[in-house]
C-alpha cells in the first residue's frame, strides 16, 4: 500500500512539473481586476467624449467636423491604457511568480505573450483600417472580438479559465454590433467588469 502512495505521489509531483513547464500559471487575478477598474474609467472617458460620434446614423459631415481630433485622442488613450494595463499586469504577475518560487520569463510565458499578442496587433491593424475607411462604430465592437480572440489563443498556455473569458468577450463584441449605439457600455462591460469578476474569481482560486 505504501509502496502505491509512493508511486501516486509521484506521478502527481510529474504532473505537476509538466503543468508547470507547458503552462504559465503565474499570471495573476489582480491584474484582471486592475485591467477591469482602468477599462471601466476608460468606459466613462470614451462615453463623455465619442458617442455623439459613433452612430452610423449621424451625418458624415457633421463626424468630420471633428473626427480628426477624436481618432488622435482615441488613439492616445488606447495607447495609454494598454500600456498602463500590461505595466500593472507584470507588476502582479511578477510578484506572484516570486512568493510562488516560480520562473518569470520561461518558454510558456514566451508562447502565452507570442500567442496573445498575434491576435492583439492583427485587431490594431483591423481597427485603424476601419476608421481608414470610416466605419469608426465599428472600432469598438472590433476591440471586443480580438480581445476575445486573443485570450482564447493564448488560454492553451495559461490557466484554462481564460478561455471563457475570451469567449465572453466575443460575445459582447458581437452584441456591441447589432446594438451599435450601446457599443461603448458593452464594451465597458467587457474591459472592466467581465475583467474584474475573472480576476477577483482567479485570485480567490489561485492566490488565497
Amino acid at each position: 500500500m505504501d509502496s502505491n502512495q509512493e508511486h501516486l505521489k509521484n506521478l502527481s509531483e510529474i504532473r505537476s512539473l509538466m503543468e508547470r513547464s507547458s503552462s504559465f500559471i503565474s499570471l495573476s487575478g489582480l491584474s484582471g481586476v486592475s485591467a477591469g477598474i482602468i477599462g471601466i474609467i476608460t468606459a466613462f472617458i470614451l462615453h463623455s467624449r465619442l458617442n455623439p460620434y459613433l452612430n452610423p446614423n449621424i451625418d458624415i459631415i457633421l463626424r468630420q467636423e471633428k473626427r480628426t481630433e477624436l481618432i488622435v485622442f482615441g488613439i492616445l488613450l488606447s495607447a495609454g491604457v494598454l500600456l498602463l494595463t500590461f505595466a500593472l499586469a507584470i507588476f502582479f504577475t511578477t510578484r506572484k511568480a516570486k512568493k510562488g518560487g516560480l520562473p518569470i520569463w520561461d518558454g510558456s510565458a514566451k508562447r502565452l505573450v507570442l500567442n496573445l499578442f498575434i491576435p492583439l496587433i492583427t485587431g490594431g491593424v483591423f481597427c485603424l483600417l476601419l476608421i481608414y475607411h470610416y466605419y469608426d462604430w465599428l472600432v469598438l465592437p472590433s476591440m471586443l472580438v480580438f480581445f476575445g480572440l486573443a485570450l482564447v489563443n493564448a488560454a492553451k498556455f495559461t490557466l484554462h479559465e481564460i478561455r471563457w473569458l475570451g469567449i465572453t468577450e466575443i460575445v459582447l463584441g458581437l452584441l456591441a454590433v447589432l446594438f451599435i449605439e450601446y457599443a461603448i457600455w458593452f464594451w465597458g462591460l467587457g474591459f472592466g467588469l467581465m475583467n474584474i469578476v475573472y480576476g477577483l474569481m482567479m485570485y480567490f482560486k489561485y492566490e488565497r
